[in-house]
């Protein structure tokens, strides 16, 4: 089992997903990781067809870097932090 800390649960809550003790944290980090890469590949096509400037894109990308800040975590140290039993 495992048990996600409050900080996680509400990072992953407003991106949409909601782990439960079941769920191991190396899934949920690769959901995490596709949505990330989902967002910034729809960033880059729209700075691509001319959707928006480069200085607006670069603004984004630090957003989204913020807003997906647990992929700063390496997936041992979900582990250790959700702390498997």
């Amino acid at each position: 089992m495992w048990i996600y800390p409050p900080e996680f649960l509400e990072a992953l809550a407003g991106l949409g997903l909601a782990p439960t003790a079941s769920t191991p944290p190396s899934v949920v980090r690769d959901a995490l990781n596709d949505l990330y890469r989902y967002e910034l590949r729809a960033a880059r096509d729209r700075l691509r067809a001319g959707g928006m400037e480069k200085s607006q894109y670069l603004d984004l990308v630090v957003t989204l870097r913020k807003k997906y800040w647990l992929l700063s975590l390496q997936p041992g140290a979900w582990e250790k932090i959700c702390g498997g039993s």
